[in-house]
Protein backbone atom coordinates (compact mmCIF):
# COMPACT_ATOMS: atom_id res chain seq x y z
CA UNK A 1 0.00 0.00 0.00
CA UNK A 2 1.56 3.35 -0.99
CA UNK A 3 2.16 6.01 1.58
CA UNK A 4 -0.12 9.05 1.63
CA UNK A 5 0.74 12.11 -0.44
CA UNK A 6 0.43 15.68 0.76
CA UNK A 7 -2.48 16.06 -1.66
CA UNK A 8 -4.35 13.05 -0.25
CA UNK A 9 -8.02 13.35 0.56
CA UNK A 10 -9.92 11.81 3.45
CA UNK A 11 -13.54 11.09 4.26
CA UNK A 12 -14.09 11.02 8.04
CA UNK A 13 -17.34 9.56 9.37
CA UNK A 14 -18.18 10.83 12.83
CA UNK A 15 -17.30 14.14 14.48
CA UNK A 16 -16.81 12.91 18.01
CA UNK A 17 -13.48 13.00 19.82
CA UNK A 18 -11.68 10.53 17.54
CA UNK A 19 -13.17 11.93 14.35
CA UNK A 20 -12.27 15.51 15.21
CA UNK A 21 -8.74 14.64 16.27
CA UNK A 22 -8.09 12.65 13.12
CA UNK A 23 -9.66 15.20 10.75
CA UNK A 24 -7.69 18.00 12.44
CA UNK A 25 -4.33 16.28 12.20
CA UNK A 26 -4.90 15.20 8.60
CA UNK A 27 -5.88 18.75 7.61
CA UNK A 28 -2.79 20.13 9.35
CA UNK A 29 -0.71 17.80 7.19
CA UNK A 30 -2.24 19.16 4.00
CA UNK A 31 -4.97 16.59 3.40
CA UNK A 32 -8.30 17.62 1.92
CA UNK A 33 -10.77 16.43 4.56
CA UNK A 34 -14.54 15.98 4.50
CA UNK A 35 -16.43 15.05 7.67
CA UNK A 36 -19.94 13.61 7.91
CA UNK A 37 -21.69 13.61 11.31
CA UNK A 38 -25.13 12.16 12.02
CA UNK A 39 -25.92 14.65 14.78
CA UNK A 40 -26.64 18.35 14.29
CA UNK A 41 -23.88 20.92 14.69
CA UNK A 42 -25.22 22.06 18.05
CA UNK A 43 -25.65 18.55 19.47
CA UNK A 44 -25.79 18.77 23.22
CA UNK A 45 -27.90 17.51 26.09
CA UNK A 46 -31.61 18.22 26.25
CA UNK A 47 -33.26 19.31 29.54
CA UNK A 48 -34.25 15.73 30.33
CA UNK A 49 -30.65 14.58 30.35
CA UNK A 50 -30.66 12.71 27.06
CA UNK A 51 -27.41 13.36 25.22
CA UNK A 52 -27.21 13.55 21.47
CA UNK A 53 -24.11 13.56 19.35
CA UNK A 54 -20.75 12.32 20.60
CA UNK A 55 -20.35 10.40 23.85
CA UNK A 56 -17.28 12.59 24.45
CA UNK A 57 -19.58 15.41 25.57
CA UNK A 58 -20.63 13.37 28.62
CA UNK A 59 -17.26 12.65 30.21
CA UNK A 60 -14.83 13.85 32.85
CA UNK A 61 -11.83 13.47 30.49
CA UNK A 62 -9.51 12.08 33.15
CA UNK A 63 -6.11 10.81 32.07
CA UNK A 64 -5.51 8.22 34.74
CA UNK A 65 -3.72 5.10 33.49
CA UNK A 66 -2.65 3.83 36.91
CA UNK A 67 -6.12 4.33 38.41
CA UNK A 68 -7.72 2.60 35.42
CA UNK A 69 -5.32 -0.33 35.66
CA UNK A 70 -7.63 -1.80 38.29
CA UNK A 71 -10.18 -2.61 35.58
CA UNK A 72 -8.29 -2.71 32.29
CA UNK A 73 -5.42 -4.40 30.49
CA UNK A 74 -1.73 -3.55 30.42
CA UNK A 75 -1.80 -2.23 26.86
CA UNK A 76 -4.53 0.31 27.69
CA UNK A 77 -2.45 1.46 30.65
CA UNK A 78 0.52 1.90 28.33
CA UNK A 79 -1.61 3.88 25.85
CA UNK A 80 -2.68 6.09 28.75
CA UNK A 81 0.91 6.65 29.80
CA UNK A 82 1.74 7.60 26.21
CA UNK A 83 -1.13 10.10 26.17
CA UNK A 84 0.07 11.92 29.29
CA UNK A 85 3.05 13.07 27.24
CA UNK A 86 1.20 13.50 23.96
CA UNK A 87 -1.77 15.57 25.16
CA UNK A 88 0.29 18.66 26.08
CA UNK A 89 1.88 18.54 22.61
CA UNK A 90 -1.49 18.33 20.89
CA UNK A 91 -3.07 21.05 23.02
CA UNK A 92 -0.15 23.37 22.23
CA UNK A 93 -1.13 23.17 18.55
CA UNK A 94 -4.62 24.55 19.21
CA UNK A 95 -5.35 28.24 18.81
CA UNK A 96 -7.89 28.18 21.66
CA UNK A 97 -6.92 27.32 25.23
CA UNK A 98 -8.11 24.06 26.77
CA UNK A 99 -7.97 23.43 30.50
CA UNK A 100 -5.37 20.76 31.28
CA UNK A 101 -3.75 19.79 34.55
CA UNK A 102 -1.45 17.00 35.67
CA UNK A 103 -1.75 17.16 39.45
CA UNK A 104 -2.34 13.46 39.99
CA UNK A 105 -5.35 11.50 41.25
CA UNK A 106 -6.49 11.21 44.85
CA UNK A 107 -8.24 8.00 45.99
CA UNK A 108 -10.38 8.13 49.13
CA UNK A 109 -12.68 5.79 51.04
CA UNK A 110 -14.77 5.64 54.15
CA UNK A 111 -13.75 3.42 57.03
CA UNK A 112 -16.36 0.73 56.22
CA UNK A 113 -14.86 0.33 52.76
CA UNK A 114 -11.28 -0.24 53.92
CA UNK A 115 -11.20 -3.85 52.68
CA UNK A 116 -12.19 -2.76 49.17
CA UNK A 117 -9.52 -0.04 49.34
CA UNK A 118 -6.83 -2.58 50.24
CA UNK A 119 -7.82 -4.74 47.28
CA UNK A 120 -7.74 -1.72 44.97
CA UNK A 121 -4.33 -0.62 46.27
CA UNK A 122 -2.87 -4.07 45.67
CA UNK A 123 -4.04 -3.99 42.05
CA UNK A 124 -2.29 -0.65 41.57
CA UNK A 125 0.91 -1.89 43.19
CA UNK A 126 0.92 -4.85 40.81
CA UNK A 127 0.63 -2.43 37.90
CA UNK A 128 3.55 -0.40 39.26
CA UNK A 129 5.67 -3.55 39.41
CA UNK A 130 4.77 -4.49 35.83
CA UNK A 131 5.21 -0.98 34.45
CA UNK A 132 7.88 0.89 36.44
CA UNK A 133 7.65 3.84 34.02
CA UNK A 134 4.39 4.82 35.67
CA UNK A 135 4.69 7.10 38.72
CA UNK A 136 4.70 5.12 41.94
CA UNK A 137 1.57 4.87 44.04
CA UNK A 138 1.83 6.74 47.35
CA UNK A 139 -0.01 5.77 50.53
CA UNK A 140 -1.34 8.70 52.55
CA UNK A 141 -2.24 9.13 56.19
CA UNK A 142 -4.50 11.91 57.48
CA UNK A 143 -1.71 14.48 57.27
CA UNK A 144 -0.86 13.41 53.74
CA UNK A 145 -4.48 13.75 52.56
CA UNK A 146 -4.69 17.16 54.23
CA UNK A 147 -1.48 18.35 52.59
CA UNK A 148 -2.85 17.51 49.14
CA UNK A 149 -6.43 18.66 49.68
CA UNK A 150 -6.79 20.92 52.72
CA UNK A 151 -10.35 21.70 51.59
CA UNK A 152 -11.39 18.23 52.77
CA UNK A 153 -10.77 19.45 56.35
CA UNK A 154 -9.46 16.09 57.60
CA UNK A 155 -12.66 14.18 56.86
CA UNK A 156 -10.53 11.28 55.58
CA UNK A 157 -7.79 9.58 57.55
CA UNK A 158 -6.33 7.52 54.69
CA UNK A 159 -5.89 7.81 50.98
CA UNK A 160 -3.86 6.93 47.93
CA UNK A 161 -2.12 9.41 45.67
CA UNK A 162 -1.30 8.66 42.04
CA UNK A 163 1.15 11.37 40.95
CA UNK A 164 1.45 12.49 37.36
CA UNK A 165 -2.08 11.63 36.27
CA UNK A 166 -4.08 14.34 34.60
CA UNK A 167 -7.33 15.63 33.15
CA UNK A 168 -8.61 18.12 30.61
CA UNK A 169 -11.90 19.87 29.85
CA UNK A 170 -13.78 17.78 27.31
CA UNK A 171 -16.23 20.49 26.24
CA UNK A 172 -13.45 23.04 25.70
CA UNK A 173 -11.46 20.49 23.70
CA UNK A 174 -14.35 19.57 21.41
CA UNK A 175 -15.08 23.25 20.75
CA UNK A 176 -11.40 24.02 20.11
CA UNK A 177 -11.10 21.12 17.66
CA UNK A 178 -14.18 22.28 15.77
CA UNK A 179 -12.69 25.76 15.54
CA UNK A 180 -9.51 24.28 14.05
CA UNK A 181 -11.46 22.23 11.50
CA UNK A 182 -13.31 25.32 10.35
CA UNK A 183 -10.11 27.39 10.20
CA UNK A 184 -8.35 24.70 8.15
CA UNK A 185 -11.16 24.57 5.60
CA UNK A 186 -12.43 21.09 6.47
CA UNK A 187 -15.80 20.43 4.85
CA UNK A 188 -18.34 19.60 7.58
CA UNK A 189 -21.69 17.92 6.89
CA UNK A 190 -24.01 17.82 9.91
CA UNK A 191 -27.20 15.72 10.12
CA UNK A 192 -25.49 13.43 7.62
CA UNK A 193 -25.66 9.77 8.61
CA UNK A 194 -23.13 7.85 6.54
CA UNK A 195 -21.58 4.40 6.55
CA UNK A 196 -18.26 3.48 4.93
CA UNK A 197 -19.72 0.86 2.59
CA UNK A 198 -21.87 3.49 0.92
CA UNK A 199 -18.78 4.90 -0.76
CA UNK A 200 -18.02 8.55 -1.46
CA UNK A 201 -20.68 10.82 -2.90
CA UNK A 202 -20.06 13.19 -5.82
CA UNK A 203 -19.84 16.17 -3.46
CA UNK A 204 -17.04 14.42 -1.56
CA UNK A 205 -14.76 14.43 -4.59
CA UNK A 206 -12.02 11.79 -4.95
CA UNK A 207 -11.24 9.99 -1.70
CA UNK A 208 -7.96 8.23 -0.86
CA UNK A 209 -8.98 7.00 2.60
CA UNK A 210 -12.23 6.56 4.53
CA UNK A 211 -12.03 6.76 8.33
CA UNK A 212 -14.94 5.33 10.31
CA UNK A 213 -14.97 7.04 13.72
CA UNK A 214 -18.70 6.69 14.42
CA UNK A 215 -18.43 4.94 17.77
CA UNK A 216 -21.76 3.32 18.55
CA UNK A 217 -23.09 4.68 15.28
CA UNK A 218 -21.23 1.78 13.66
CA UNK A 219 -23.17 -0.80 15.66
CA UNK A 220 -25.48 -3.25 13.93
CA UNK A 221 -29.14 -2.15 13.99
CA UNK A 222 -31.12 -2.82 17.15
CA UNK A 223 -34.72 -2.01 18.05
CA UNK A 224 -35.29 1.02 20.30
CA UNK A 225 -34.37 0.31 23.91
CA UNK A 226 -37.02 0.48 26.59
CA UNK A 227 -36.51 2.93 29.41
CA UNK A 228 -37.90 3.05 32.93
CA UNK A 229 -41.56 2.17 33.21
CA UNK A 230 -41.57 0.49 29.81
CA UNK A 231 -41.44 3.71 27.81
CA UNK A 232 -39.36 3.82 24.65
CA UNK A 233 -36.37 6.07 25.11
CA UNK A 234 -36.18 9.19 22.99
CA UNK A 235 -32.57 8.55 22.05
CA UNK A 236 -32.47 4.79 21.50
CA UNK A 237 -29.24 3.70 19.90
CA UNK A 238 -29.44 2.49 16.32
CA UNK A 239 -26.68 1.42 13.99
CA UNK A 240 -26.50 2.32 10.35
CA UNK A 241 -26.74 -1.25 9.13
CA UNK A 242 -24.29 -0.77 6.26
CA UNK A 243 -20.77 -1.64 7.37
CA UNK A 244 -22.05 -2.16 10.92
CA UNK A 245 -20.02 -3.78 13.69
CA UNK A 246 -22.11 -6.54 15.28
CA UNK A 247 -19.86 -6.90 18.35
CA UNK A 248 -20.14 -3.30 19.57
CA UNK A 249 -22.11 -2.62 22.71
CA UNK A 250 -22.79 0.46 24.80
CA UNK A 251 -21.45 1.10 28.30
CA UNK A 252 -23.46 3.75 30.06
CA UNK A 253 -21.92 6.72 31.80
CA UNK A 254 -23.81 9.22 33.94
CA UNK A 255 -22.43 12.58 35.00
CA UNK A 256 -23.55 15.63 36.89
CA UNK A 257 -22.00 19.02 36.22
CA UNK A 258 -22.21 21.05 39.41
CA UNK A 259 -21.21 24.62 40.16
CA UNK A 260 -19.95 24.47 43.75
CA UNK A 261 -17.89 27.50 44.88
CA UNK A 262 -17.88 26.22 48.48
CA UNK A 263 -15.99 23.08 47.45
CA UNK A 264 -12.21 23.30 47.24
CA UNK A 265 -10.73 20.32 45.40
CA UNK A 266 -7.73 20.80 43.15
CA UNK A 267 -7.36 17.40 41.47
CA UNK A 268 -9.56 14.48 40.35
CA UNK A 269 -10.74 12.54 43.35
CA UNK A 270 -12.18 9.03 43.35
CA UNK A 271 -14.28 7.54 46.11
CA UNK A 272 -14.03 3.79 46.56
CA UNK A 273 -17.38 2.16 47.23
CA UNK A 274 -18.48 -1.45 46.56
CA UNK A 275 -21.74 -0.42 44.86
CA UNK A 276 -21.33 3.08 43.41
CA UNK A 277 -17.72 4.21 43.14
CA UNK A 278 -17.61 7.76 41.82
CA UNK A 279 -15.14 10.33 40.58
CA UNK A 280 -15.12 14.08 41.08
CA UNK A 281 -13.16 16.05 38.50
CA UNK A 282 -12.67 19.77 39.25
CA UNK A 283 -12.68 21.98 36.19
CA UNK A 284 -12.26 25.75 35.96
CA UNK A 285 -14.39 28.34 37.76
CA UNK A 286 -15.72 26.05 40.51
CA UNK A 287 -17.28 23.58 38.07
CA UNK A 288 -17.15 19.91 39.06
CA UNK A 289 -17.93 16.88 36.93
CA UNK A 290 -19.24 14.04 39.09
CA UNK A 291 -19.71 10.63 37.56
CA UNK A 292 -20.15 6.92 38.08
CA UNK A 293 -17.15 5.08 36.74
CA UNK A 294 -19.03 2.35 34.84
CA UNK A 295 -22.54 1.01 34.29
CA UNK A 296 -22.82 -2.10 32.13
CA UNK A 297 -25.86 -1.03 30.14
CA UNK A 298 -26.59 0.54 26.77
CA UNK A 299 -29.75 2.24 28.02
CA UNK A 300 -29.84 5.79 26.64
CA UNK A 301 -32.73 7.04 28.76
CA UNK A 302 -32.20 9.98 31.15
CA UNK A 303 -30.53 9.27 34.52
CA UNK A 304 -32.89 7.75 37.08
CA UNK A 305 -33.78 9.41 40.36
CA UNK A 306 -31.99 6.65 42.25
CA UNK A 307 -28.73 6.91 40.32
CA UNK A 308 -28.79 10.70 40.56
CA UNK A 309 -29.34 10.57 44.33
CA UNK A 310 -26.51 8.07 44.75
CA UNK A 311 -24.19 10.15 42.59
CA UNK A 312 -24.84 13.38 44.44
CA UNK A 313 -24.99 11.84 47.92
CA UNK A 314 -21.62 10.19 47.37
CA UNK A 315 -20.18 13.55 46.30
CA UNK A 316 -21.71 15.14 49.40
CA UNK A 317 -20.04 12.46 51.52
CA UNK A 318 -16.68 13.56 50.11
CA UNK A 319 -17.33 17.27 50.64
CA UNK A 320 -20.48 18.74 52.28
CA UNK A 321 -19.99 21.92 50.26
CA UNK A 322 -21.75 20.16 47.39
CA UNK A 323 -25.02 20.59 49.31
CA UNK A 324 -25.06 24.27 48.35
CA UNK A 325 -23.87 23.64 44.79
CA UNK A 326 -26.02 24.30 41.74
CA UNK A 327 -26.74 21.47 39.31
CA UNK A 328 -25.86 22.71 35.85
CA UNK A 329 -26.58 19.44 34.06
CA UNK A 330 -27.27 15.78 34.68
CA UNK A 331 -26.75 13.61 31.62
CA UNK A 332 -26.19 10.07 30.41
CA UNK A 333 -24.57 8.60 27.34
CA UNK A 334 -23.19 5.27 26.16
CA UNK A 335 -19.62 4.65 25.14
CA UNK A 336 -18.65 2.11 22.45
CA UNK A 337 -17.06 -1.12 23.67
CA UNK A 338 -15.97 -4.34 22.02
CA UNK A 339 -16.36 -7.69 23.83
CA UNK A 340 -12.91 -7.51 25.44
CA UNK A 341 -13.21 -3.76 26.24
CA UNK A 342 -10.07 -3.08 24.18
CA UNK A 343 -9.69 -0.61 21.30
CA UNK A 344 -9.14 -1.69 17.75
CA UNK A 345 -8.03 -0.28 14.42
CA UNK A 346 -9.41 -2.30 11.51
CA UNK A 347 -8.20 -1.69 7.96
CA UNK A 348 -10.10 -3.14 5.01
CA UNK A 349 -9.35 -2.83 1.32
CA UNK A 350 -11.74 -3.27 -1.54
CA UNK A 351 -12.32 -1.92 -5.00
CA UNK A 352 -12.57 1.62 -3.68
CA UNK A 353 -10.61 3.62 -1.11
CA UNK A 354 -9.27 1.69 1.89
CA UNK A 355 -11.36 2.00 5.04
CA UNK A 356 -9.93 2.40 8.54
CA UNK A 357 -12.35 1.74 11.38
CA UNK A 358 -11.30 3.05 14.80
CA UNK A 359 -13.55 1.89 17.61
CA UNK A 360 -13.92 0.24 21.01
CA UNK A 361 -12.50 3.08 23.10
CA UNK A 362 -14.84 2.01 25.94
CA UNK A 363 -14.53 4.34 28.95
CA UNK A 364 -10.98 5.36 28.06
CA UNK A 365 -11.61 7.68 25.12
CA UNK A 366 -9.69 10.73 26.30
CA UNK A 367 -7.02 8.61 27.96
CA UNK A 368 -6.08 6.59 24.88
CA UNK A 369 -7.19 8.64 21.85
CA UNK A 370 -3.74 10.24 21.26
CA UNK A 371 -2.23 6.77 20.97
CA UNK A 372 -4.87 5.64 18.48
CA UNK A 373 -4.49 8.90 16.56
CA UNK A 374 -0.73 8.54 16.14
CA UNK A 375 -0.97 4.84 15.33
CA UNK A 376 -3.57 5.55 12.66
CA UNK A 377 -1.50 8.33 11.11
CA UNK A 378 1.58 6.09 11.05
CA UNK A 379 -0.33 3.36 9.21
CA UNK A 380 -1.70 5.78 6.62
CA UNK A 381 1.37 7.94 6.06
CA UNK A 382 4.24 5.50 6.60
CA UNK A 383 2.62 2.13 5.94
CA UNK A 384 3.85 0.45 9.10
CA UNK A 385 2.56 -0.45 12.57
CA UNK A 386 5.57 0.29 14.77
CA UNK A 387 3.73 2.38 17.36
CA UNK A 388 0.75 0.04 17.42
CA UNK A 389 3.08 -2.89 18.04
CA UNK A 390 4.87 -1.02 20.82
CA UNK A 391 1.54 -0.25 22.51
CA UNK A 392 0.07 -3.70 21.74
CA UNK A 393 -2.80 -1.98 19.96
CA UNK A 394 -4.84 -4.45 17.96
CA UNK A 395 -4.68 -3.93 14.20
CA UNK A 396 -7.25 -6.06 12.40
CA UNK A 397 -8.04 -6.64 8.75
Amino acid sequence: MPTARASSSALVLGAGLMGRLLAWQLARRGWRVTVHEAAPADAATDPAGVASGAAARVAAAMLAPLAESAITERNVVEMGRYALTRWPELLAQLSRPVFFQQEGTLILWHRQDAAEARRFAQLLRTTNEQNPRLPTLQTLDADGVHALEPGLERRFTQGLYLPGEGQLDNRQLLAALLHELQALGVTLHWNSRRAPDEGPRPEDGPVDWVFDCRGLGARAPTPPASGGGGHVTRAALRGDGVGAHAALRGVRGEVARVYAPEVQLTRPTRLIHPRYPIYIAPKQDHLYVIGATEIESDDMSPPSVRSTLELLSAAYAVHPGFAEGRIIEIAAHCRPALPDNLPEIRVTRGPGAPVMRINGLYRHGFMISPALLDAALEIVEQDHHTLAEQLELRIAA
